[in-house]
């Protein structure tokens, strides 16, 4: 592994610049140079979080607003972890905010993740039939916000990998609209490319508000986006939650 050297005119990162290994695919000696000098790799090390989408869910947060405390947060396909992280701090989970009202982080994934301070994870296919049940009953309750940063396997063919996430994006709303309580909001990742308009509509007829963010700290690249769909009307249709954790500010 070598680096480029600073040419002196001011302070600057340094390159890292990976050798291409024995047996090691190009494509994988890209991505790891990719990572080695992503900013928000190293900002994550530095910040103790387990990855870079922490920011994703930080930038749309600070836009949006809806981590507020004492919000209950169910956040599907937790793994490794970095939402629910960001998701403690921000709904005061561990009750370090004084006078604040204390919320609850509810993680579920498939696999097995380590464990994560004010958050209560769980092993759980989310597509059960009782999943839904399972969640109410481990809150206590129903949820002010579901997230969703789920991706399906790759195939390496993009219509199929596109159609997949979509898929899996469509059923993580369904899911919201059985634990959400009416006001509630639904935030999860989508791919650009053709296939959005039956999840649009079916989030505009079950949200007052309905918005389309790339955050800064998606890559340009990428095709990922974000839906954040908040005021879920519940499914009576009613408009507004009674808790109003919305009007509280951070």
């Amino acid at each position: 592994m070598t680096e480029k050297k600073n040419s002196g005119r001011g302070q600057r990162e340094l390159r890292v610049k990976v050798k291409t290994a024995r047996g090691r695919k190009l494509s994988s000696t890209l991505w790891l140079e990719r990572q080695l000098n992503d900013p928000y790799v190293v900002k994550a090390q530095k910040d103790g979080y387990r990855g870079r989408a922490a920011y994703k869910i930080l930038e749309l947060d600070d836009k949006y607003r809806f981590l507020v405390p004492g919000a209950r947060v169910v956040d599907l396909g937790c793994a490794p972890g970095g939402w629910c992280q960001v998701a403690a701090k921000r709904v005061n989970a561990l009750g370090e905010k004084q006078g604040k009202k204390i919320g609850r982080i509810l993680g579920v994934d498939l696999q097995e993740v380590d464990p994560i301070a004010g958050c209560e994870i769980h092993v759980l296919d989310f597509l059960e039939d009782d999943a839904d049940l399972k969640v109410k009953a481990w809150l206590n309750g129903t949820a002010h916000v579901v997230l969703s940063d789920m991706a399906a396997s790759a195939s390496g063919h993009k219509q199929t990998d596109h159609n997949r996430i979509m898929a899996l994006c469509e059923a993580a709303a369904l899911f919201a609209f059985d634990v959400l309580e009416p006001g509630g909001t639904f935030v999860a990742k989508v791919l650009a490319g053709g296939a959005e308009g039956d999840l649009q509509k079916l989030l505009k007829q079950n949200f007052k508000t309905v918005a389309h963010v790339k955050p800064p700290a998606s890559r340009s690249d990428s095709s990922e986006k974000f839906v954040v769909a908040r005021g879920f009307r519940g499914r009576d249709g009613a408009e507004t939650g009674d808790d109003r954790l919305g009007d509280e500010e951070e």
